[in-house]
Formats: C-alpha cells, structure tokens, sequence
C-alpha cells in the first residue's frame, strides 16, 4: 500500500427499500489518516451507507475497496475482522449483559463467562479491569460490572465507544459519538481522534454538530436525498455553507428570540429527591422554579438525574420525597392524566420509546392523550373523519413530511417522527412544557424547527423546562440555565451570561468542588 492509496474507497454504491432509493451511485474516499466528516439531514442515507460499510445491509450496486484491495462484507463479524469498527446511533447492545461482557462480545465466546468456577472468575475480573482501563485511558465514565439495563442513554453510548476501542480498528465509524460529553470531554475525545489518526487510523464522523465538523474533520462529504451533493476539504469552507448543502436552502444556524417576559412562576419544585438502587440519589433535594414566558435550560452530562427530573415532573416517576406545584396546585406523586390534566405536557427524551406508538399512523399518534374525549369520540365511539382532518391540520402546521396521515410513524425519518410528538403536545397550549433532549439524533433543518417551535411557545406564555445534554442548544434557547450534576444543581447562571468553558466544568463537577453554588435570581441582575 502507498500513501496515495485510500484506506477505503467506496464505488457507485446504491441500495433501494422498496420504491424508496436510499443511496444513489455513492463514491467516497476516506485516506489513512483522515477524519472524514459525512453530513445530511435525517433520511438522505448516511445511516444506510455505513450500515453497508458495516455489514448490516447488502447493497445493490457498487463496489468497497480496503486499503486498494475489493472487499465484500457481509456481517458486523466480517467488517470487524477487516478491521472496521461502528458506534451506531441507536445502540447495538444486549441489556442483560454487563459493560465488560458487551464490550468483549465479538471477540471471544461468552459460554466461558457462564461457567461457574474460580478461574472463570477471575477470567471475568481480567476483562472487566481490561475494559476499565480503556474507558478510563479515553475518558469515558463507565463500570465495566454494571448491567446494560440499568445504564441511562448516554451510558451506554459511552459502552459503544467503548467497546470499538478495545477491538483496535483500522477504520472507526462514529455516529454523533458527543451527543453526552461535555465540551472538555469532547475536546479530550478530539485530541484521542487527533492521536488516532496520527498514528495511521481513519475515522468516519457522522455528528449534526457543524462547529465540531469544522473544529476536527480533515474532509467533508454531504448527502441529500441519497445522492452526494457536495464534496469540501474542511478549512475551505464555513458552517453556513455545509448547511445550505445539507437541506438545500439558506438555513439560520443561531435561534432569533426577544428578550424573554417571565412571569409568575408556573412550575415551582422544592427538595424534590429520587432514590435508585441500593439508596443512590438520583435526585438529591432538588429546586427549582420556571416562569411563565421562560426557558429555563437544564445543562449536564446525561446520567446525572435530568431523566428522573423530567419523568417525576410529568408523573411518569413517583418522587420519594419533595413537592411538584404547577400554577399553585400541588401535583406530587399525581398520576401522568392528572398532570396533562393540569396543562402539563412532555417532549420525552426517546421518541420512540416513550414518544409514539411506531405502528400507529401519525393521525393516530396525534390524538393518543385525548382519543376518548370529544370531538375524537362521540358516545363511546371513535370520530374517524374528525380524528383525519385533527391530523391533517397538525401535519400543515408543524411541515410533517408524510405521504399520508395513515401512514405508520415508524415508516417517518426521525425528524418528522419529532414533529408529530412536538404538535400533539404543543397543540394543547401549555401552561409548562418539558421539552427532553428534543433534538436528539436531528438534521440542521428539523432542529431549526423544533427551536422555533418552543420559542414560539415561550412568547405565548409557557413556561418552558428545556433539559438538553447539548450545551450549544441550552445556551441558544435558555433565558436561564441550571447545572445538573450528581442530581443535584451546582450552579445557575442568567443566559446572557452563560459561556461554555464555565458550564462545562460545572457539567463535569468541577465548578461545584471549586466554590459554592452560583446563583442568580430570575428578575435581576445582581450576582
């Protein structure tokens, strides 16, 4: 192999799911040595395209080429001895398993793992200090001991990571690999890539995030509809660019927003607590208040309570101790109806999961929290036609890009699976709106969307708890921002004032040991 030769080289790839073409005669090049960014909104076929350079999908036509020698692949197991390794978005792990055992899962038999004696035993310390040391030569916060199961989102992400640096790869696919690091573990994760690379490794970087694309990749490739639209070299062009290629018109990449009008306060929590397994705090005593007519932005690394903040608020999880008032009523430890009753509502974290029901159509899934109420039901039956033009209406008003309101949401791009949890709980007119990680896994385009659509909400007098592990958006959206970390808040700063250095070591827990926590009150400006 000479340097001239690409570590891969991927030749006139396609690949159709029914009438749909996914990818459309793709060429790309990846050198050794490269941090080769791949950008595209939701649906233009990155995932597709990695999951053919990964194994997991056949494709229909084209060719791969491994450092200049053709290559077929026809399994993760194939790609992994050829020295490819993948950190997919949706996570490729069985919960039942520990950190360790996942991470070491296609290297060596488990049956092993299972046996009972004292050599197995100690075997299994071996790989867990193993995958020990390599989280924490990277960075990456995890206990190789733990279940999967009982790992938040962000976690787990991290045991992806994980798990393809311990198989030592050639090639690395990252698939938004920042999504729950803070800004200093992100910068520590780029000078890893940057070491990586220097030593000959090739990475693939699949991220949403244009500033990190500008800040780590070499070259960039940009899909749209399934076919490449635009090839760059990183330093000769800017974000505004990469972003009109990516969805094809001018998109505003910084959210416009008059200074908020908070009111009286709408949602007040007080010493709010939540225990998990063996006593663990995963709230401690937490407060807070949210105004009407206000973002307050809930800054963090995921895993530090900002799920069981959100579940307790909407009644999804019983607090063990601690109130929850909604414009003066008290709703601790309310069922979920009880508090939507209250005009509560809740963009959850995963869509999918606790969003929608994937083989519903959107017509349906616009009405799951009031299907039985009128005009949906009429005497005891369901209203077709005024369930049709309710979601007709909403798909107008919210850019649904959707062949049909009958359509199954599962069949939707994830962009447009979030627009339709975004207009049911939206439509209502909210009194407070707890809006979890609702970019997550989203294009440029949709995001611009979703930020319009809560400052929108923000104007007409909502009060708005945005908790989001994505700093660039809590300091975009947010009139006021908390600092979670270890379930308790470390500091608090007005958003005018907010930086990311300073965020980002209250994030990482440094602030709090450094000094006392900052506070400052909503209606003024004293520090």
């Amino acid at each position: 192999m000479t340097e001239q030769t690409p570590r891969l080289r991927l030749a006139g790839i396609s690949k159709h799911f029914g009438a749909v073409q996914a990818n459309n005669d793709i060429a790309l090049e990846v050198a050794p040595g490269e941090i080769h960014c791949l950008l595209g909104e939701n649906g233009a076929g990155k995932s597709t395209l990695m999951n053919i350079l990964y194994g997991l999908v056949r494709p229909d036509a084209g060719a791969i080429f491994l450092d200049g020698k053709p290559a077929t692949i026809r399994s993760p197991h194939q790609a992994i001895e050829l020295g490819i390794g993948m950190v997919h978005q949706h996570f490729m792990l069985v919960p039942t398993l520990t950190v360790a055992e996942n991470v070491i899962l296609a290297t060596r038999p488990l049956l092993s793992l299972r046996r009972l004696g004292e050599s197995v035993i100690r075997d299994r310390r071996a790989i867990e200090r193993q995958v020990g040391e390599v989280a924490q030569r990277y960075g990456l916060k995890i206990d190789p001991a733990a279940r999967v199961s009982a790992l938040s989102v962000g976690e787990q992400q991290r045991v992806e990571i994980v798990k393809a640096l311990y198989r030592g790869v050639k090639l690395l696919i990252l698939d938004e690999p920042t999504a729950v690091l803070t800004p200093q573990e992100t910068s520590d994760l780029f000078k890893t890539l940057r070491d990586f690379t220097a030593a000959g490794l090739s990475i693939i970087l699949i991220t949403h995030k244009l500033h990190e694309v500008m800040a780590i990749s070499d070259r960039v490739t940009v899909l749209r509809d399934g076919k490449v639209v635009g090839r760059r070299v990183t330093r000769q062009t800017d974000t505004h660019e990469l972003a009109e290629l990516m969805v094809g018109r001018d998109v505003r990449l910084t959210v416009e927003k008059r200074a908020a009008q908070p009111g009286a306060p709408a949602l007040v929590v007080e010493a709010l607590t939540v225990l998990g397994a063996h006593g663990r705090r995963l709230l401690d005593q937490l407060s807070l208040q949210v105004a009407a007519g206000e973002v307050l932005g809930v800054a963090g690394v995921d895993g530090n309570g900002q799920r069981e903040l959100a579940l307790a608020i909407t009644g999804i999880l019983r607090p063990d101790s601690g109130s929850i008032t909604v414009e003066g009523k008290a709703l601790t430890g309310a069922m979920p109806r009880q508090i939507a009753d209250a005009s509560v509502r809740h963009i959850p974290e995963d869509r999918q999961q606790m969003g929608l029901i994937l083989d519903f159509s959107a017509a349906d899934n616009f009405v799951l929290k009031q299907f039985s109420r009128l005009p949906f039901t009429r005497r005891g039956l369901l209203q077709p036609a005024t369930i049709l033009a309710h979601a007709q209406r909403l798909i107008r008003a919210f850019d649904v890009r959707t062949p049909s309101p009958a359509l199954p949401v599962a069949n939707l791009s994830g962009g447009n699976q979030q627009k339709v949890v975004l207009g049911r709980e939206i439509d209502s007119n909210p009194r407070v709106l707890v809006a979890a990680q609702p970019t997550r896994g989203l294009d440029v385009g949709a995001t611009e969307y979703v930020h319009k659509a809560l400052i929108a909400q923000r104007d007409a007098g909502a009060a708005i708890l945005l908790i989001s592990t994505e700093l660039e958006e809590v300091l975009a959206l947010s009139d006021r921002i908390v600092v979670l970390y270890e379930g308790r808040i470390v500091g608090e700063v007005p958003g005018d004032r907010a930086n990311t250095q300073k965020i980002g070591l209250m994030m990482a827990g440094v602030q709090a040991a450094l000094q006392p926590v900052e506070r400052w009150g909503t209606n003024t400006n004293e520090a």
